[in-house]
């Protein structure tokens, strides 16, 4: 069980878990172990597995028809990704999933919580709270990439993920703000000059 500690020290925030009912959960739960590049989720097949990032860095992005990628979500330790309307609607994805370093995943497949959620219906009140902060989260993004200019959303960024900032690509990095490489190096080089 030890190896399901950051899943469960997760899933205490919201829900309190008897031994039991934490043995039970924890027989759904798969450990994945991935590589830097390995990909978990590709375009055209259903995700099928929520995951939780135990340890690592993973992004979720998309291409667009002229090969630009567009990343649409990053995760590390304790977060959770996946291509959440292709896990939901049981529909092919759209987005590639993919380790930026090693990782240690714990995974849960569709049909499990479904399981889940009939055996134990307190985990519809977890699921609501991860649906409710991911909403939120991700207005606070929408807003910021519609009022906010590339140093803004840069610094924005540095204040809100200190810890995530300093492990994610700098490709991967301005990918998520959408600005291109060589600027996020610009806005970077200012910054160190200006320090």
């Amino acid at each position: 069980m030890e190896e399901f500690l950051p899943i469960l020290k997760n899933v205490a925030r919201y829900i309190t878990l008897t031994e039991d009912e934490k043995t039970y959960y924890t027989s759904l739960l798969k450990v994945k172990k991935v590589r830097k590049k390995q990909y978990i989720v590709q375009p055209d097949f259903v995700c099928n597995h929520r995951t939780y990032i135990a340890k690592g860095a993973m992004r979720s992005y998309l291409i667009d028809d002229k090969g630009q990628d567009h990343t649409v979500a990053i995760g590390i330790d304790d977060w959770w990704i996946a291509d959440f309307a292709s896990y939901i609607y049981r529909e092919p994805a759209t987005l590639f999933v993919e380790a930026l370093e090693d990782s240690v995943l714990i995974q849960i497949s569709y049909e499990d919580e479904q399981e889940l959620l009939e055996n134990l219906p307190q985990f519809a009140k977890f699921y609501l709270n991860l649906v409710q902060f991911g909403f939120a989260n991700l207005q606070r993004r929408i807003l910021s990439d519609i009022s906010l200019n590339a140093t803004q959303r840069y610094e924005n960024f540095l204040l809100k993920y200190p810890a995530m900032a300093a492990r994610i690509p700098q490709y991967a990095l301005a990918s998520y703000l959408g600005i291109s490489h060589e600027l996020l190096s610009k806005i970077r080089n200012k910054r160190a000059n200006n320090s």
